[in-house]
């Protein structure tokens, strides 16, 4: 019997984990091809949940897949460990395999031969070397940081009901007011009235000042002027302070200070003002990168150093068109590649040409609150308020129709729709 050809995807994300279950539904499970999916974390939960993640209005427990029972089913395996190396003339990456044992004092690494490898390590923050940041800003990259935040945010409260800080206002800072910066503040909007609601009441809402810090002369720089437009109105509406053409220069524990001397007060913050490739990315010397960090990939997503490893997803630089920027970092574009790498992967498997990918912009959505977005579909089509709110969830939905099928992921939303209607709206814990 021949040796099955094996496809190594690094990385759990959205996109990573969409293709490792095409994969797997496609290939492994008619054994036609041995598919392996690598992430650090046992679970795996959608990005843009994680500004909700962190205000505390969605208990992460209740979206997060397992990726070890979710592999059994969609007939991939999975390994837990962390990305460290790649050697593309052996075919082999290197793995860091975390120990669970209290008498180990040293982590493992395990090595994975592959066929074909897709690297989808998505992005992290960049904090372009800022003063102060490291140690006193929060970040959400990953669901550990939201829940820190969360955390956090939630002992100042209790401190404060306990009067132990004896703190009559809090300020909340975010730094950079792209759409994770906005969706944050607008659901802190939310949570500073749960709060309230559910007996912390040391701090009334009004004595929680939101603001929101962007480099550029205007919110939301990479979207279009019409969704900034309205975004700043409600944002304005709701009580959150906007700062642009604001240029940060440092923080410190209790303030955020500016290039132009002005600073502002800020008892916990966050830092969401530009994403780069994960750092392992910057050992692979031999592979061309852009100034972010990512891979230099064709429009087939092979990178220009190897062609049996791509790229997706946010780690990838990817330029369909001459003259045209390349793809940003967005969930629909990694899902997009996702599928398009199940037709690259069988025509490998079939030794034919590999196909183009083409991307179809299916719109921009901003969330702002439980019931309420703002968007563009198309590039044409203006969307707010509710009907937005219901496209931005849909794409969640989407998501979920991917990496379960479509009968699980309605019983799913049926379940969201009755238990969120007796759920607490806030986690206290």
């Amino acid at each position: 019997m021949d040796k099955l050809h094996h496809i190594v995807i690094v990385g759990g994300g959205a996109g990573g984990l969409e293709l490792a279950t095409q994969l797997g539904n496609k290939f492994g499970k008619h054994v036609k091809a041995k598919i392996t999916l690598v992430d650090q974390n046992l679970t795996h939960i959608w990005k843009p949940l994680l500004h909700e993640v962190a205000a505390g209005t969605l208990n992460p427990n209740d979206e997060e897949t397992t990726y070890i029972g979710h592999a059994a089913k969609h007939h991939y395996q999975f390994v837990l460990g962390k990305f460290i190396d790649l050697d593309r003339h052996t075919r082999q990456v290197t793995i860091k395999v975390p120990q669970g044992s209290k008498s180990d004092l040293e982590n493992n690494s395990t090595i994975l031969n592959y066929d074909t490898l897709v690297l989808a390590l998505g992005s992290v923050s960049n904090d372009f070397q800022t003063e102060g940041v490291q140690e006193y800003c929060h970040f959400l990259d990953n669901r550990q940081q939201a829940d820190l935040f969360q955390q956090d945010l939630l002992h100042l409260y209790i401190d404060a009901q306990q009067d132990i800080e004896n703190i009559k206002e809090l300020h909340i800072g975010i730094i950079g007011a792209g759409a994770t910066g906005v969706e944050l503040a607008a659901e802190l909007v939310q949570t500073k009235q749960n709060f309230y609601e559910y007996g912390l009441n040391k701090i009334h809402p009004r004595d929680v000042k939101i603001s929101i810090i962007e480099g550029a002369n205007r919110i939301l720089p990479a979207l279009s002027n019409n969704i900034a437009e309205n975004t700043a109105k409600y944002l304005k509406r709701v009580g959150v302070e906007t700062y642009t053409d604001c240029l940060v220069e440092k923080v410190n524990a209790d303030n955020i200070y500016f290039k132009d001397g002005k600073h502002i007060r800020a008892d916990i913050k966050v830092w969401a003002a530009g994403i780069k490739a994960p750092s392992v990315l910057a050992s692979l010397t031999e592979f061309e990168q852009d100034k972010m960090g990512r891979l230099v990939v064709y429009s087939t997503l092979q990178t220009r150093t190897d062609p049996n490893i791509f790229a997706i997803g946010d780690c990838a630089h990817c330029v369909l068109e001459a003259n045209e920027p390349p793809l940003g970092p967005r969930a629909q574009v990694a899902s997009q590649q996702a599928t398009f790498m199940v037709d690259a992967i069988e025509a490998r498997l079939k030794q034919s040409d590999q196909p183009i990918f083409k991307f179809i912009d299916k719109g921009s959505l901003v969330s702002l609150s439980k019931n309420k977005a703002v968007g563009e579909l198309m590039g044409q089509v203006n969307v707010q308020g509710f009907v937005a709110k219901s496209m931005y969830i849909s794409l969640y939905r989407m998501h979920q129709a991917t990496i379960y099928g479509y009968a699980h992921a309605g019983l799913l939303t049926a379940k969201d729709f009755v238990t969120r209607k007796i759920a607490p709206k806030i986690k206290l814990h």
